[in-house]
């Protein structure tokens, strides 16, 4: 991903609407403090605006990246057929390259080119499989540049590493719809824990609090380290186990559905930012 300008431009409205939120909702006189219970809420929702466009892009790239493996796949089952036929891997490229790849096309065009500039294959490889900037492409050209090397059958190790991508991108697609359950469940199971987290902190505790200063028990305090009692701050300790759970549960989403941590940390941005919004709209502040 490269910066843009929008992000600028986001970063501005982020800024603005930080600003409106203390102007209209903050009061800076005593008692300093929110005014009304849709600052947090306001505030989360300023900050987030900032994000909104990165976490496009990143979506966007996560796709582009699985639209160029594809495409990939296709490219490498020209390439095996050409080769079978008696073509040569240089000119099989050049072949490929009058094709429509989608995605692909341009670093394909760039491949073939460098080609008719007499650049050694290898160092065309290699320099295709770094500007597509794929982990498994990268893997397969590596493969089949040491094959080649090597003094191996070119065609088999063409068929088997399409074989390979196709069992990978099947095996990918499987685990993806065979753990969607999971991943539904996940979500369910968090929205439950942050609903038993809002009835305790607004119903429970309350209620035990009033119970024991009527009976002139001294409440929800624990002892400190010096033996005095000291008042916890309930509010804050949920807050962060609820944002802890967010963030570890979209982390285990993410790598169950897609196999990696960078999908996982979608999951957890989404997770926390709607974890967020639920308590301080509830709840009034943190």
């Amino acid at each position: 991903m490269k910066f843009r300008k929008v992000y600028i431009i986001g970063g501005c409205v982020s800024l603005a609407l930080l600003i409106a939120d203390f102007l209209i909702f903050f009061s800076f006189k005593e008692p300093v403090g929110p005014t009304v219970r849709w600052f947090f809420p306001m505030f989360i929702i300023a900050l987030c605006t900032a994000g909104v466009h990165p976490m496009a892009d990143f979506l966007k790239e996560m796709k582009y990246q699985r639209r160029v493996e594809e495409k990939f796949v296709d490219f490498s089952r020209d390439l095996e057929s050409a080769v079978k036929s008696g073509i040569s891997i240089p000119s099989a490229i050049l072949q490929a390259a009058q094709k429509d790849y989608s995605e692909l096309t341009p670093f394909i065009k760039k491949l073939a080119n460098q080609i008719k500039l007499g650049i050694p294959i290898h160092k065309a490889l290699l320099t295709f499989a770094e500007n597509t900037k794929n982990a498994m492409i990268k893997r397969s050209i590596a493969i089949v540049i040491e094959a080649e090397a090597s003094g191996g059958d070119i065609d088999n190790v063409l068929k088997a590493v399409t074989d390979a991508m196709v069992s990978v991108k099947k095996l990918k697609e499987e685990r993806k719809s065979g753990t969607y359950g999971q991943i539904v469940q996940g979500y369910i199971v968090y929205f439950v824990f942050i609903g038993i987290m809002l009835v305790l902190q607004l119903k429970l505790f309350p209620q035990l609090a009033a119970a024991g200063a009527a009976t002139g028990d001294t409440g929800m305090n624990i002892l400190g380290a010096s033996g005095a009692a000291e008042a916890v701050n309930l509010d804050m300790i949920f807050f962060a186990l609820v944002m802890i759970q967010g963030f570890f549960a979209g982390l285990l989403i993410g790598k169950f559905s897609e196999g990696t941590i960078k999908s996982g940390i979608i999951h957890s941005v989404v997770l926390c930012v709607l974890a967020a919004l639920a308590v301080t709209t509830a709840k009034g502040g943190i």
